[in-house]
């Protein structure tokens, strides 16, 4: 969603970057440019101005100009600035008070409403990532929509979340009474309701919502905003929170073509924080909004933190202790190598994982030339077709069976060779790990072989170069990942044994 902003903002960084020494003249002129930027990235006129004129009276104070290394400088101001914009910390919902706790769902017909309502509901019953485990109950006082309790109910079945059950002819707000007795009677912990989608004009539908709050006395009051409604989602949050008082906002289609605009107007219009962002179809395709990370994306810096949880979540556990016997003794095979391959599909395919890691933009752009995710099934379909023994011996693939392999997979014997060769230097990492001692060297590998040979493989040498620097360049002692002694961050569930088996 932010591609073009952080690609302009790129530039005028990197302008920057290229002098010794900045004068008061060469910091107005960049953020001339970024204020370009951002009003075409849809960012509201008032808070655009603000963000430039903060950014420039700090980036031309002595201390900037003077410095060594004055873009860097200049270039930490406006990360600051931006975090600042989005809203300093990441805030999750507000639940700790007696059950049961009520999130009432606000925003415009069509913005994703009830599907939002149904991806927080998963997220909290699941209790993913640390998080307390909620029996959740959901409500849709929708009566105006055609078969929109329908639907509700139907999202309830798939995620295994209980739906309040529907009564013909009832009008919302003897729904949401009915709602709150359900809730208290069967002990629930979180009560979900999803009401109409209203229109800016529709007083009526206003008057209905304030109603309805007035008997739930909601916790939480989330305005759900489509990222693609750009420019006008600021005016739709005003109107919002005038007549109810909002406690924070979800973002949905953050994985759309939209300009960005919307995030970032919205902390700084209605003061309150963006709490998830929704970028996706799925039901847990929904991500806690944390506004340094989503920073550092824009910047081009990466999130790196983002990826190791996406990553403790992705692996599950057998697979991990498995790897990490097969490690203890050196061993990686194509059916190991499979299993990387599915690990990073998991996580959401080449093109996500570029874009956390640090300097990875440009690496981002080669990936989506050479065929980006398309790639990774290539590979699936070779070891696909490879016999058992091949699988766990690839040294037998002669160039027979290179043919056989290739024609039975519906590629070419170039890319099976291609393959080999990533598996060949993967492998060879592998061996290395026992050598180089546990977490650092598996980081190194992450860094050489890994990267590297995965972008040998997908690009040829210059790819391979480019993400080995970017992934041998990962910033020491992350936050939140308990880094160690040496910095580096803990690896996922099943990992550390690595460690103790030298």
């Amino acid at each position: 969603m932010f591609d073009s902003l952080s690609d302009r903002l790129g530039g005028v960084f990197d302008r920057l970057r290229g002098r010794g020494a900045l004068t008061e003249a060469d910091v107005r002129t960049a953020m001339r440019e970024v204020r370009v930027a951002l009003l075409e990235a849809d960012v509201a006129l008032p808070v655009a101005r603000q963000f430039v004129d903060k950014v420039t009276e700090e980036a031309v104070g002595q201390n900037v100009l003077r410095s060594v290394t004055p873009g860097q400088q200049v270039i930490k101001i406006v990360n600051d600035a931006l975090v600042e914009m989005l809203g300093a910390d990441a805030s999750e919902l507000e639940l700790a008070v007696t059950p049961p706790a009520v999130v009432m769902m606000v925003g415009l017909q069509g913005s994703g409403k009830t599907t939002t309502t149904a991806k927080i509901a998963k997220r909290l019953s699941s209790g993913g990532a640390g998080r307390d485990r909620k029996k959740v109950l959901m409500a849709s006082l929708d009566v105006n929509r055609p078969a929109a309790q329908e639907q509700l109910a139907t999202l309830g079945t798939q995620i295994e979340v209980a739906t309040l059950p529907i009564v013909a002819g009832q009008q919302p707000v003897d729904i949401a009474r009915r709602a709150l007795q359900a809730a208290k009677l069967q002990g629930y912990d979180v009560l979900m309701l999803d009401t109409a989608g209203r229109l800016h004009v529709d007083q009526a539908l206003m008057d209905e919502m304030k109603a309805v709050a007035e008997i739930a006395t909601p916790q939480e009051i989330l305005l759900v905003v489509d990222s693609l409604t750009g420019q006008d989602a600021v005016n739709v949050a005003q109107n919002f929170s005038d007549q109810v008082p909002l406690t924070g906002v979800v973002l949905t289609r953050m994985d759309g073509d939209a300009r960005g605009g919307a995030a970032l107007s919205m902390r700084a219009v209605t003061g309150k924080p963006i709490k998830f962002a929704g970028t996706g179809e799925k039901m847990d395709a929904l991500e806690a909004f944390h506004p340094s990370r989503v920073a550092g994306r824009i910047l081009g810096m990466g999130d790196v933190v983002s990826l190791v949880e996406r990553a403790a979540e992705s692996i599950q556990q057998e697979d991990a202790e498995r790897m990490t016997a097969r490690l203890a003794k050196g061993q990686f095979d194509m059916n190991d190598l499979r299993g990387q391959l599915a690990q990073m599909r998991r996580m959401g395919g080449l093109g996500a994982l570029a874009g956390m890691m640090p300097g990875m933009k440009k690496a981002q752009g080669a990936l989506a030339q050479a065929g980006g995710d398309k790639v990774l099934i290539h590979m699936d379909a070779m070891i696909g077709s490879m016999t058992v023994k091949e699988r766990s011996k690839p040294e037998l693939i002669n160039a027979k069976r290179k043919i056989r392999i290739a024609k039975g997979s519906g590629t070419t014997v170039q890319e099976v060779n291609k393959l080999l060769k990533m598996h060949q230097e993967m492998s060879t990492a592998m061996k290395k790990i026992k050598k180089m001692g546990g977490l650092k060297g598996m980081m190194a590998m992450l860094g050489k072989g890994g990267m590297g040979g995965l972008g040998n493989a997908l690009g040829g040498q210059g790819l391979g170069d480019m993400m080995e620097k970017a992934g041998g360049g990962l910033p020491k002692g992350l936050p939140g990942l308990g880094g160690g002694q040496d910095g580096m961050p803990k690896l996922p569930p099943g990992f550390e044994n690595i460690l103790k088996k030298k």
